[in-house]
């Protein structure tokens, strides 16, 4: 048997929708779908996230029970750093003295796992990382 990741589906606030779309966009991902409660977007390899409007006004914790984090690869190192400046462009904040290097997500010799987190306006957090050489 061959599986594969689908999709996942975000519960979020639809006031919010603006958001991810804007990001996604930037971060070259197709749109799915979308209407005023939905936003699915896909990503090269046709994984997909689902922006869906919430049935309970209860507050997402990534620390709790649950989904952590949402992790979005990047080719090169270069392309962390682009994220970083639109982040800033946009008013969101970078968490946990990101961007990083961290040495202790990656196995070593001339390797790195250099990552951006962030939160969206739901508490959803979200991770762009590059793994691979260590770039100068």
């Amino acid at each position: 048997m061959k599986t594969k990741l689908g999709h996942l589906q975000i519960n979020i606030d639809p006031k919010n929708l603006a958001f991810y779309q804007d990001l996604f966009k930037f971060l070259d991902w197709q749109v799915l779908y979308q209407d005023q409660n939905m936003l699915g977007v896909g990503d090269a390899n046709n994984c997909g996230l689902w922006f869906v409007q919430g049935l309970k006004q209860v507050s997402n914790d990534y620390d709790g029970i649950g989904m952590n984090h949402v992790a979005i690869a990047t080719a090169n190192q270069a392309e962390v750093d682009t994220v970083v400046a639109y982040l800033k462009e946009h008013g969101v904040e970078t968490l946990f003295e990101t961007p990083r290097h961290r040495p202790e997500f990656s196995d070593g010799a001339g390797q790195t796992y250099y990552q951006v987190m962030f939160r969206s306006p739901d508490n959803i957090l979200f991770e762009v990382v590059y793994t691979g050489p260590k770039e100068k």
